[in-house]
C-alpha cells in the first residue's frame, strides 16, 4: 500500500514538472527575426527616430530604418549606436525584386513601423489626399503585404480621415486582403503623459488577428495628464518661464500660452513674435517682455525626447525634425500595448 502511495506521488510530481516547464514554455515569445530580440522592429519613414526610439524603450530591437531626408537620417544615426538608418527612396520598394526589398523579407521582422509623410493630409500642408506624398500611405501597406510581418503600426495626422480618406481605405483594403485584423485608433498624446494636446491616428494590424483587438491594451497604457511644467518637474529639468508663444495660422487665433497647460501640438517651425502681433483674448499674458518662443530643446522636451538627443541640421532643419516626429512616449505606449497583448495571447494559449 505504502509502495502504491508512494509511485502515485512520483507520478503527480512528475506531472506538476510537465505542467510547469508548459508554462515557462508559453511565456517565451515567438521568434520570428534575429535571435538578439524576438520583437525586431523595421522603422520606415524613421525621420529622426522619434518612433524607434519609444520602440526601444517598450523592449522592442530596432534593426533597419529608413527615409530619404539626409539630415533626418544623420541626426537618427548620431543617437543610434547601430547607425541603422538608410537613405532611400521607399517608392523604389514598390519593385519587389529591388534588393532593399529583398533583404528586409529575409530578416523576417516582427513588426513593421512608419509614418508616411502627413504634409498633404496635416491641416498645417497642403491637404491634397491624392498628392505623391498621400500616395505614399497606400505604399506603405504593400510593403507590409508582401514582407508579411506578425504586426505593422502606421502613424500619421487625424485629418486623414477625411482629407486622405480614399489612400487611407485603400491601405486599409491592401491590409485586410493580406490577412490583418486591424485596429485603427486616433490616441491623443495627453492621454499618454505628453504634455501636448496632439491628436493622431494609428493603424495597427495583425497577421491572422481580429479588428480591434487591442484597443483594450492601448487604453491600458493610459496615464494622468500633465501640464508643461509638471512635465518638466517631473524629468528635472529646469523651466525658466511661465508664458510662451507658439505662432498662430491666422490672428484670429491666440499666440501666447501658459506653463500651467497642456502645450498646443509641436510643429514644424517656430517663429519668433512678429513685432506686429496685435495680441488675443486668449493669450495667458498681456505682457509681452514675460513671453518668447520655445527653444529648440524645450519643444524636444515637450515631444518626449530626452534632452540628450542630438538634432543636426541648421536651425530650420531641426524644428522640421522635432514638428514631424512621433513622440517618443507615444511610439512607447504603442509598443508596450503589443508586447503585452502577444504576452497574455502566450500565457492564455
Amino acid at each position: 500500500m505504502q509502495t502504491q502511495k508512494l509511485q502515485l506521488r512520483k507520478r503527480k510530481k512528475l506531472k506538476y514538472k510537465k505542467q510547469e516547464k508548459n508554462m515557462n514554455n508559453q511565456e517565451l515569445p515567438i521568434i520570428r527575426a534575429p535571435q538578439t530580440n524576438a520583437f525586431s522592429c523595421i522603422d520606415l519613414f524613421c525621420g529622426s527616430g522619434g518612433l524607434s526610439a519609444g520602440f526601444e524603450k517598450a523592449g522592442m530591437s530596432v534593426i533597419l530604418a529608413y527615409d530619404n531626408w539626409d539630415v533626418a537620417i544623420q541626426t537618427y544615426n548620431q543617437n543610434n549606436k547601430g547607425h541603422i538608418a538608410k537613405n532611400l527612396d521607399l517608392i523604389e520598394l514598390s519593385n519587389t525584386k529591388h534588393e532593399e526589398l529583398k533583404n528586409i523579407k529575409r530578416i523576417k521582422p516582427f513588426i513593421i513601423a512608419g509614418g508616411p509623410p502627413c504634409q498633404d493630409f496635416s491641416s498645417a500642408g497642403k491637404r491634397n489626399g491624392n498628392g505623391k506624398r498621400g500616395n505614399l500611405t497606400p505604399l506603405f501597406a504593400k510593403i507590409v503585404a508582401h514582407i508579411k510581418p506578425m504586426w505593422f503600426v502606421m502613424e500619421n495626422v487625424n485629418t486623414i480621415k477625411s482629407v486622405g480618406e480614399q489612400q487611407l481605405s485603400k491601405a486599409k483594403e491592401i491590409l485586410q486582403d493580406a490577412g490583418y485584423g486591424i485596429t485603427i485608433s486616433v490616441l491623443c498624446a495627453s492621454q499618454f503623459g505628453i504634455p501636448q494636446y496632439r491628436k493622431r491616428l494609428f493603424m495597427i494590424g495583425r497577421l491572422n488577428g481580429k479588428d480591434n483587438e487591442l484597443l483594450e491594451h492601448l487604453n491600458q497604457q493610459k496615464k494622468q495628464q500633465k501640464n508643461v511644467r509638471q512635465y518638466f518637474k517631473e524629468i528635472n529639468i529646469p523651466l525658466k518661464l511661465k508664458h510662451y508663444y507658439r505662432h498662430p495660422r491666422s490672428y484670429a487665433r491666440r499666440g501666447v500660452f501658459s506653463v500651467e497647460e497642456l502645450s498646443p501640438t509641436i510643429r514644424g517651425v517656430n517663429r519668433p513674435i512678429p513685432p506686429s502681433w496685435p495680441g488675443h483674448n486668449g493669450d495667458t499674458t498681456r505682457n509681452m517682455k514675460e513671453v518668447r518662443q520655445l527653444t529648440s530643446e524645450e519643444r524636444a522636451i515637450i515631444q518626449t525626447y530626452p534632452s540628450s538627443y542630438n538634432f543636426l541640421g541648421n536651425k530650420a532643419e531641426v524644428e522640421q525634425q522635432i514638428g514631424n516626429s512621433v513622440p517618443p512616449q507615444l511610439a512607447e505606449a504603442v509598443a508596450r500595448a503589443i508586447i503585452n497583448f502577444e504576452k497574455r495571447t502566450l500565457i492564455d494559449y
